[in-house]
């Protein structure tokens, strides 16, 4: 197996912002579906636990 020499070369792009001024993350899943969590394990457990969860908005991708 090799790695993709850029991350958006698998088509999934996972972003996480921090909320300035607070302590809140916000994350958006390359299936369109957005979270916020302050906590940073939490953030990355939801966006890797794709699909469970997540519900993009409508006409988003899957």
């Amino acid at each position: 197996m090799t790695t993709p020499a850029h991350p958006a070369a698998t088509g999934e792009v996972y972003r996480i912002d921090w909320l300035p001024g607070t302590d809140v993350l916000h994350g958006t899943c390359h299936c369109g579906a957005e979270h916020t969590a302050q906590d940073p394990v939490a953030m990355w457990e939801w966006m890797l636990g794709h699909p469970e969860d997540h519900h993009p908005p409508q006409g988003a991708g899957s």
